[in-house]
């Protein structure tokens, strides 16, 4: 059966793969001349790459990690040292680490803890502990209650004084939807910390060592190809048609450069763009049905990412930074942990804006010129005196809509992936599964589109048997 599928994000191309896996042949349809969605990547003039975002693999992505032992190229993550740094801004050009020992979890996240001075006085990490203490305990039932809450509310409720949060969780809720404590649903920073303290390598992070399109979503396009499958670049979907009865009839694709339109026809259709492209291409007729209504509670949040070429290197750490600045969220210097980017002598900084609402309509400019103030306070070494580091080149790249915008009471908004319409599948990381906006989400989300589509064929021909779709891995690559 033939499966068109709108979109070559993480969750399109996981899609496609799974259902090459259970013997179906789709047919990804991208709207842009790069494949990856929102971890797409382009090259300059000099052949530098200049991403999205800065994206980073955690420990705690069971799906994305087993996808790439699937693919053979597990080995394309560079492991990093396990520990947390936090800039202070208190005392520039200087970091505070949460170090995780290795112990088993959640022992090490306790030491890791109990043993950093800088950040924590005793007293607050008593009143940490009281706080996630029994939200681990009580599990993700628990977690998903907590939707009603801002993380803010939930902190106060728990006792957590204002400089606990101050200190920790607005770097960390920026890092994870890009906005502040205040405004981010409880449940995204609970699962977080949940899935992090509860496995042992849940919170070590690591880079992949290219440039996602090449190292992660090539892989994936060889792998549908070799089966059978198809991934079209420069192929927009203009509309959804559909027939009588309310089903999909085609995919009208826009013609580019000239081309002519056309309609791509299949057994069965996905919609893998983000949430707010679909509202725009939702027919009239569905409008009215309440599956598709309630998208209408979900909306991108904009984001803003800044690479930053010097002249000589500012850093030699090898790892995600929390700036703790009030717009730059977290940063690497990508020179030190992108093998493909590595240079000894000079630094590729990339940063996330964050919150980037004020800003997105603001001049590349602008943003450079907020990101270097910002700059000149993390790094005060190489920003003052006589021979300040020069910039060589920097991109700025805006995504006025990238993840839904996780505030209170979204959870209610979220859809399955399978729609009402009997031909008709959703996918992406704003659809209804336990890992929210992220590479993990879009990744489990493209997995369980592929399997409601093997379910739902498997009840209309009972005696074939649900092929499964494996959710956890096999092993933990993260301890490779």
């Amino acid at each position: 059966m033939r499966v068109a599928i709108a979109g070559a994000g993480l969750a399109g191309l996981s899609c496609a793969k799974y259902l090459t896996d259970v013997g179906y042949t789709p047919i990804v349809l991208e709207s842009r001349d790069v494949l990856g969605g929102l971890v797409a990547a382009w090259q300059d003039a000099d052949g530098d790459w200049y991403e999205t975002g800065l994206h980073v693999f955690f420990g705690a992505y069971p799906n994305m990690l087993q996808l790439l032992k699937e693919l053979g190229i597990e080995d394309r993550l560079q492991w990093k040292k396990h520990t947390m740094i936090f800039n202070q801004p208190e005392k520039p050009g200087t970091y505070s680490r949460f170090d995780f020992p290795n112990l088993p979890a959640p022992f090490n996240g306790i030491a890791a803890i109990l043993r950093n001075n800088d950040m924590l006085t005793w007293g607050e990490k008593i009143q940490l502990a009281k706080g996630l203490v029994p939200a681990m305990l009580r599990g993700q039932k628990y977690v998903e209650q907590t939707d009603k809450y801002t993380f803010s509310e939930w902190l106060k409720l728990q006792g957590v004084s204002e400089d606990v949060q101050q200190d920790i969780f607005i770097a960390a809720s920026k890092s994870l939807n890009f906005i502040n404590p205040d405004e981010i649903s409880a449940t995204v920073l609970l699962t977080a910390l949940s899935r992090f303290l509860q496995q042992k390598d849940g919170s070590k992070m690591a880079f992949l060592d290219g440039s996602p399109p090449e190292r992660l979503c090539q892989p994936m396009v060889d792998y549908i190809t070799k089966r059978g499958g198809e991934v079209r670049l420069n192929a927009p979907l203009k509309e959804i048609l559909l027939n009588p009865d309310g089903t999909v009839k085609g995919f009208a694709i826009r013609g580019l450069n000239g081309a002519a339109d056309y309609v791509e026809t299949a057994d069965l259709y996905v919609s893998a763009t983000s949430v707010d492209v679909l509202k725009k291409l939702l027919p009239t007729p569905w409008k009215q049905t309440e599956y598709f209504q309630q998208l209408n509670g979900l909306e991108g949040v904009p984001v803003i990412n800044i690479q930053l070429w010097f002249d000589r290197k500012l850093t030699d750490i090898d790892q995600l930074l929390f700036s703790r600045s009030p717009l730059l969220s977290v940063y690497a210097d990508m020179s030190n942990t992108c093998r493909e980017y590595a240079d000894p002598d000079r630094s590729m900084l990339e940063l996330v804006l964050a919150p980037a609402q004020d800003w997105i309509n603001k001049s590349d400019e602008e943003i450079l010129q907020v990101t270097l103030t910002e700059l000149e306070k993390l790094f005060p070494q190489h920003f003052g005196g006589d021979n300040p580091a020069g910039l060589r080149k920097y991109h700025v790249v805006k995504t006025p809509r990238s993840v839904y915008t996780a505030t209170p009471g979204r959870q209610q908004y979220r859809p399955s992936q399978a729609s009402p319409i009997s031909n008709f599948y959703l996918s992406g990381s704003y659809t209804m599964q336990p890992y929210l906006g992220s590479m993990e989400g879009a990744v489990l989300s493209g997995k369980l589109t592929a399997q409601a589509i093997a379910r739902a064929a498997s009840e209309v021909n009972s005696q074939t048997s649900t092929p499964t779709l494996n959710t956890q891995p096999a092993t933990n690559a993260a301890t490779a």
